[in-house]
């Protein structure tokens, strides 16, 4: 089953997005459940930053090298892994006795979601050309962003639920069935595919990357609980030589006629590098206000945990229509689609700011509803379209190391979000009160959407 020419039905399609939208909806899913976790296991503020955080970085931090093993190995064997390791890690998750265990677990499914996530965007690249792999792309997109909204609705849902008195831990144990029906599917489904040009492991890129990914976020997520201790701005300073010494090791590798893990080769291609300057502001914006709202909702408007899912509604529905909407105005406008994304959701948090600024503390469903969906559906507009064309012109025997850069740009940046948007609300809270901590953070958002929008007019008009 070597050959390129393998191609993927709908089963196939909708077995691979599944293995897309289940680390995507468990970076998102515990944020809700955040404050039943610290009443379960009396964390504190430094380790429950650990939850999300943990598993975020072992997820960006290996991103890369599991693209780079299923290139080598084969996608399918690799997703198939992936998948059992997310099942495995997710019980371990939901049966963690103590805040610690939680952590160690975490940190094991995201390194496990690390090795399944990659493949299925390469998978999609070697098994699908022209109009199919454009409907793809766009279905990925869509994914993605909506995982993101329905891990967080999902996640009021079934800690409210407490099924049979499982509480929190239901958020994790929900995905032990599904990757059961998952791994049932793939390996009726999905073709092996591998990179013509198996290539070794990069052990020194893969070392300085994950040396900055640490260095820069760890410190971020866990500063500001931990009261700044020594160790954060150390681990600080270190983080532009790392990644310095990283780029530098990575020019070496592709000048010496080695695959590096990262090839500078792909970065000089205007669709890529152009389209990753976008995914960063953006990405910062969704984990970002994703985390604060969740904190918002439940702690400053006291909300229960499915109401602050439900409130999330308005905007998975306009992300998921605009995403629908997304292909065809793509085709006509090219990136202008972006620009026009970026504005609308910048309207949105707009309204955001002023609903919350002037109807504060009595805001329902209802109140939010107007901002949050004009915020979706810019979103919507905007995340479908810069996946494709950060990989409009990837090779397709690089598709595991297109996939694994823009896919680790993405996560890093949803774990930077976190820990600066939310960093930020968590000081300005206690002494500037719920409501100007909020809107201070939508601003800052706002701020990053205007630099999204004017990166876009540096987007190639027409989209491949």
């Amino acid at each position: 089953m070597h050959h390129e020419g393998a191609s993927i039905g709908a089963l196939g399609l909708f077995t691979v997005l599944l293995g897309a939208a289940l680390p995507l909806i468990d970076f998102f899913i515990v944020n809700v459940a955040l404050p039943a976790m610290d009443k379960d296991l009396s964390a504190g503020a430094a380790t429950l930053e650990l939850v999300v955080a943990g598993y975020g970085v072992a997820y960006a931090v290996l991103l890369v090298l599991g693209g780079r093993l299923g290139d080598t190995a084969g996608r399918r064997k690799l997703f198939l892994i992936g998948m059992a390791g997310f099942g495995l890690t997710s019980l371990a998750c939901g049966l963690a006795p103590t805040a610690w265990t939680l952590v160690a677990a975490r940190v094991a499914q995201g390194a496990t979601s690390a090795l399944m996530l990659p493949q299925v965007l390469a998978t999609i690249q070697a098994t699908t050309a022209g109009p199919r792999r454009a409907r793809a792309m766009s279905l990925y997109g869509a994914t993605a962003g909506l995982s993101m909204v329905a891990g967080q609705i999902l996640g009021g849902v079934l800690v409210a639920a407490d099924i049979a008195g499982s509480g929190w831990r239901s958020v994790f144990l929900v995905n032990v069935p599904v990757v059961v029906v998952g791994l049932v599917l793939a390996v009726r489904s999905v073709p092996e595919t591998r990179s013509e040009r198996a290539a070794s492991i990069d052990v020194p890129g893969t070392l300085l990357l994950a040396l900055s990914l640490i260095s820069l976020l760890l410190p971020l997520t866990e500063g500001r609980a931990a009261g700044w201790p020594l160790w954060t701005w150390i681990s600080l300073a270190v983080f532009p030589f790392a990644a310095f010494t990283f780029f530098r090791t990575e020019q070496r590798i592709d000048r010496r006629g080695g695959t590096p893990l990262v090839p500078p080769s792909l970065l000089r291609l205007p669709s890529l590098n152009r389209g990753l300057a976008l995914i960063v502001p953006f990405s910062v914006g969704f984990s970002g206000f994703m985390f604060v709202i969740a904190v918002v909702l439940q702690q400053g408007l006291q909300m229960g945990p499915v109401s602050a899912g439900l409130a999330l509604v308005p905007m998975a529905v306009a992300f998921f229509v605009a995403s629908l909407a997304g292909p065809r105005l793509i085709g006509r406008y090219g990136s202008k689609v972006v620009t026009v994304g970026g504005l609308i959701q910048g309207v949105g948090i707009t309204v955001l700011v002023a609903t919350v600024h002037y109807g504060w503390p009595d805001l329902g469903i209802g109140a939010l509803a107007p901002g949050v969906a004009l915020a979706g559906l810019g979103q919507g507009l905007q995340l479908p379209v810069l996946f494709r064309i950060v990989l409009s012109d990837v090779p397709a025997d690089r598709a595991g190391v297109g996939s694994g850069v823009m896919v680790t740009t993405q996560q890093s940046a949803l774990a930077l979000g976190v820990a600066t948007l939310g960093s930020l609300f968590l000081s300005l809270a206690p002494s500037s009160g719920t409501r100007d901590a909020l809107v201070v953070t939508l601003l800052v958002q706002l701020a990053a959407v205007v630099v999204t929008v004017l990166l876009s007019l540096r987007l190639p008009r027409k989209v491949g």
